[in-house]
């Protein structure tokens, strides 16, 4: 390699590099010392010296710009699973993912443990109708192994035009050899909210994950269960939410919360230290709250969680959640690029961190799935009513055969029969009314 040629890739990775490895090393608030920066001139001098010798003497020619890029990868990766570098074309892919919709098969994944793990399949969407779960380890994309795989390398792989075929080869405990998805990509919608009626006076909502519209869609939905008869109880259904926008989550905490404090975060950079309070004009109710949560709730839906359990606003129900405690801050990069990078941690108001430990449930219940609906126990005694031509009760009509359900009733009413969550979330509100009323002083 000529001497022209190795000063312009020293410089090039001098001027990038140390930029980098002074940054991640130090902030406003730490002195770099001599002896450190010595020592990251004697590291950067030795990455160069590799570069040269792979330049001058590896058997295929190698494109420079591209080895360096390869090294500010590593670099990144190596910090936490979450932190990542991007090139042009997936940061303007990820800036697509809070505003409008994009193509894939709709799931959240991470790095657990050096392997490809799911944390949650975004509900409705083909992953979700195929059957992938939270915890699923996914050790191939196609033919390709994702070991030593980026999540940025991973997303690329699995994403796709509409109408085309991934195949996704997992691996899940309780299985004892690997599991093969043929998964079609499709569109992914990023409406996040939808709700029910479980009675004529408690609410259910399903927030999916947390977008750019997140808090207003819940406030409207919200304002639709009011309409129907004022509100007595809300389930709030957070289970598989992977996540999203933090300004969302602190909206959405808000509906429910009318002072004190949200989230707190704490990073190395004082700019990334924030504390949100809520503010009391924004509450909405003061009716029983039951939050649904479980492994697949990730990242600032536990913050929503933790927020609600802390203010003992809500009674959190289900499984510990995922334990995703970190913030990251999106930077674009001078070159179009984008760096994901981990700045802070997120705390609850009384200054739990969730990270690892996650939101642990104040009524631990596991989902149960859905079995085939039992018979009729035959040994089930015969009341009046189960007699043929039996006379009504006095001063009432005559049954009539129910009309048939409207499609929102008729959800709320599956949903009932085959979420065990759900149901018992139900029937906590209900003794809720009941035990209100008495007065153990009488």
């Amino acid at each position: 390699m000529s001497s022209s040629k190795s000063k312009l890739i020293f410089q090039l990775v001098l001027g990038s590099l140390i930029v980098a490895s002074i940054f991640l090393v130090s902030s406003d608030r730490v002195e770099v010392k001599a002896d450190t920066q010595d020592q990251v001139y004697e590291e950067i001098e030795l990455f160069t010296e590799v570069l040269r010798e792979i330049e001058k003497y590896y058997v295929e020619p190698q494109d420079s710009r591209k080895l360096i890029s390869g090294a500010i990868k590593g670099m990144v990766q190596g910090l936490d699973p979450h932190s990542s570098f991007m090139t042009k074309e997936e940061y303007g892919e990820l800036m697509m993912e809070t505003k409008g919709s994009f193509t894939g098969i709709g799931i959240e994944i991470t790095i657990k443990d050096n392997v490809l793990t799911v944390v949650s399949p975004i509900e409705g969407t083909p992953a979700d109708n195929a059957g992938l779960k939270a915890g699923d380890k996914i050790v191939k994309v196609g033919d390709t192994t994702t070991k030593n795989m980026t999540l940025i390398e991973a997303v690329k792989l699995i994403r796709g035009p509409k109408g085309t075929q991934v195949n996704l080869t997992i691996v899940r405990e309780g299985e004892l050899k690997p599991l093969t998805f043929a998964i079609t990509r499709d569109v992914i919608p990023l409406t996040s909210v939808r709700h029910y009626s479980l009675t004529p006076d408690i609410g259910y909502v399903r927030v999916a994950n947390f977008q750019s519209k997140t808090g207003d869609e819940l406030a409207e939905a919200l304002a639709s269960l009011e309409q129907k008869g004022k509100l007595k109880g809300l389930v709030l259904d957070l289970r598989n939410n992977p996540g999203g926008l933090l300004s969302q989550a602190i909206d959405v905490s808000e509906l429910f919360l009318d002072s004190g404090v949200i989230v707190s975060t704490k990073g190395r950079d004082s700019q990334h230290d924030i504390v949100a309070k809520a503010h009391k004009e924004k509450s909405d109710g003061e009716y029983p709250v039951i939050v649904l949560v479980n492994s697949g709730s990730a990242s600032v839906s536990e913050i929503v969680a933790g927020a609600l359990q802390d203010k003992k606003r809500a009674i959190i129900l289900g499984t510990r959640t995922f334990g995703k405690g970190s913030v990251q801050t999106i930077l674009r990069l001078s070159d179009g690029s984008g760096l994901r990078l981990t700045t802070a941690r997120y705390y609850t108001p009384s200054g739990r961190s969730i990270q690892l430990s996650g939101i642990i449930p104040d009524i631990e219940l596991a989902f149960v799935p859905q079995v085939e609906k039992e018979k009729k126990d035959p040994r089930r005694f015969i009341r009046e009513e189960d007699l043929q031509g039996h006379m009504e009760k006095e001063g009432e009509p005559a049954k009539k055969a129910a009309p048939d359900l409207e499609d929102e009733d008729d959800k709320a009413k599956q949903l009932i029969e085959r979420d065990n969550q759900v149901r018992h979330a139900l029937e906590l509100l209900k003794t809720w009314r009941v035990f209100s009323k008495i007065n153990p002083g009488k």
